[in-house]
């Protein structure tokens, strides 16, 4: 059984490959997506992907309110991945705050730069101040 973390990699994943369909306008079916990342039927997965595919215009213009002179859609595919999971972690579930902070952190140590890294944390803390 795979722990959350690992899980949000997969999440991370899948709404990565989101991202490309959708800018490239490509059809794609959200279910085979989640089964071809995640090998497990997972609710948490599950939820986490709905959740900011329902949600994407409400957690983009949250993230561009609290991006400084930027926009979500000018980050990379894995960044923007990253940042809207933690957005709809931090507003959308029962997730303690410094858990969905501190996760989407961890993802872009290993997934981003510093520079990118630092400004994902400084978007999701500016959320939860002023939630």
């Amino acid at each position: 059984m795979k722990n959350r973390t690992e899980l949000r990699k997969e999440i991370m994943t899948i709404l990565y490959q989101i991202n490309i369909y959708e800018s490239n306008k490509m059809a794609y079916d959200t279910e085979e997506v989640i089964k071809e990342v995640s090998l497990i039927d997972n609710e948490f997965v599950k939820e986490m992907v709905y959740g900011v595919i329902t949600y994407k215009n409400e957690i983009d213009k949250l993230a561009n309110e609290h991006l400084n002179k930027w926009t979500i859609s000018r980050l990379g595919n894995t960044d923007q991945a990253i940042l809207r999971m933690g957005v709809y972690e931090l507003i959308y579930t029962e997730t303690p705050p410094v858990v969905a902070i501190n996760e989407a952190v961890e993802l872009a140590k290993e997934y981003s730069d510093d520079d990118v890294k630092n400004m994902i944390n400084g978007v999701l803390d500016k959320i939860y101040h002023s939630k």
